[in-house]
């Protein structure tokens, strides 16, 4: 029994006065240091900042990424990459197969493309007649003509360009992305996935894979009224009561999350709540197309059937790394029919030059529009704009006048953040069927795009069943000559 001291400079009494004021000074600052880190977790404390803004390896050249991803894959010889030996041998059998590496492994004719090519800009790069706005911009880009991937179906293929790897699971570069970088803007999802109908593959195609789940997308709809789902709050509910549901949930998951620390989900869940409610008033204003000007609603063609859908894409994905969304991933639709189904507009089986008119005709001046737009406000420079779809086309017909798929060569270009307009990289055989000079793998590209955001691929890791993985795996080679 130890009887209750009465000096009042009792040694045991200051031992134990000293003792748990020193451990709550240090309970302090460590609540202090982890509200700053976004990791406290109570009932009282603000949800987890997992999006907070967090510092790179390096100085970055880009803030934003904007990737124009074209389901169903522009045919090369048909866009951008120029090949006179196809135009003069229409019609002749390829010759020199290999069956061990897929050189020339053809089922059809040569088909020569139906377009007419010119040379545009100090560069002198070749465009097809069907860009004739892109044309004015070839020297603000970089064109990659020596792209290939590893599959030639369009899920795989376009998981692959997304993550790296051509099976499910994986992380997606913008997941990537915002898990080593964050968001700028803490009203506004950092991740963006605009689309109209579906791609093939469906949502996992974007998917976070096994990282927390608060660096999924936030996917909009561009093809009807609701571009997010369930983001508005019911019309009977006021705002005071709908902040009273959330403080009551937050701490119920902040004791649920409290005895399971290391369940990143947990975290995820209780941001994702958050962001929903911030973004009720964020989010409408940054998707409103009709704030802009009716001209500039017009440079992006949002008055024509035809551009309609991508000008809206375009226009919002602009409106958005305005506002410190780091990565806008659009998936250019046609508005449906022309030459194939809606969800992969570019895939020119039947009749490459019906297809291609259609597909090119919904993206040429959009995307014209959006690099002008970009450059005038000053913003190109920051934004690192992407384009190409999941891989390239075949040389020879498929029928009489289509192009199968073809994993060995595909045009990709980049302008803006970081990027050394005028440059033509790698080339493709004579006739655009293999990438033979300077190949660019998918790893390759991606560590480029992370480099330039200032990020090291081979540092930009996440433990997952007891491995260290990264987005760009074992591999990964900068593409230095498009660098600036």
């Amino acid at each position: 029994m130890n009887p209750r001291p009465t000096a009042p400079f009792d040694y045991a009494s200051r031992r134990t006065f000293l003792k748990h004021a020193g451990l709550g000074c240090g309970s302090l600052a460590l609540a202090s240091l982890l509200q700053q880190e976004g990791l406290l977790s109570s009932a009282e404390a603000a949800a987890p900042r997992l999006m907070q803004p967090r510092a790179p390896h390096f100085a970055p050249r880009a803030k934003s990424v904007i990737w124009l991803f074209m389901p169903g894959s522009p045919s090369q010889v048909d866009t951008f990459d120029y090949k006179p030996e196809l135009q003069k041998k229409d019609g002749m059998k390829l010759e020199g197969a290999d069956p061990k590496t897929g050189f020339f492994t053809t089922s059809g004719n040569l088909l020569k493309s139906p377009f007419e090519f010119k040379q545009h800009g100090e560069s002198g790069a070749w465009v097809s007649e069907v860009f004739p706005n892109l044309a004015e911009h070839v020297d603000d880009m970089a064109f990659l003509y020596s792209c290939y991937s590893r599959s030639n179906n369009h899920t795989p293929a376009m998981l692959e360009m997304n993550s790296g790897m051509f099976l499910q699971g994986r992380p997606c570069v913008g997941s990537w992305v915002t898990y080593g970088l964050g968001s700028e803007n803490q009203n506004l999802p950092g991740f963006v996935v605009l689309h109209g109908a579906m791609p093939r593959g469906g949502s996992p195609i974007w998917s976070p894979g096994f990282l927390p789940k608060v660096f999924q997308p936030t996917a909009i709809n561009g093809s009807n009224g609701t571009p997010i789902s369930n983001l508005a709050p019911r019309s009977a509910l006021q705002e005071n009561q709908q902040r009273t549901q959330l403080d009551v949930l937050k701490k119920l998951n902040a004791q649920h999350q409290k005895l399971r620390p290391h369940e990143a989900d947990l975290a995820a869940r209780l941001e994702s709540f958050e962001l929903a409610y911030r973004m009720q008033s964020a989010a409408p204003e940054a998707l409103d197309v009709n704030q802009e000007t009716e001209a500039t609603q017009q440079a992006y063609g949002v008055d024509q059937k035809e551009t309609q859908l991508v000008a809206r894409q375009c226009i919002t994905a602009r409106r958005l790394v305005e506002r410190g969304v780091r990565f806008v991933q659009l998936y250019a639709g046609t508005n449906g029919g022309g030459g194939g189904v809606a969800d992969v507009p570019w895939d020119g089986h039947s009749d490459i030059g019906g297809n291609h008119r259609i597909a090119a005709k919904s993206v040429d001046q959009p995307i014209g529009a959006l690099l002008a737009d970009l450059k005038a406000r000053g913003m190109l420079d920051e934004t690192l704009v992407i384009w190409g779809g999941e891989f390239g086309r075949t040389s020879d017909s498929q029928g009489s006048k289509g192009r199968d798929h073809n994993p060995h060569a595909f045009t990709m270009w980049m302008a803006g953040g970081g990027i050394k307009g005028g440059v033509q990289h790698g080339a493709s055989d004579e006739f655009g069927y293999k990438a033979v000079e300077n190949r660019v793998g998918v790893n390759d590209l991606h560590a480029t795009i992370l480099h330039l955001l200032g990020l090291n691929h081979e540092k930009l890791t996440y433990r997952f069943n007891g491995r260290d993985y990264r987005l760009t795996d074992v591999a990964g080679e900068l593409i230095q000559p498009i660098l600036a």
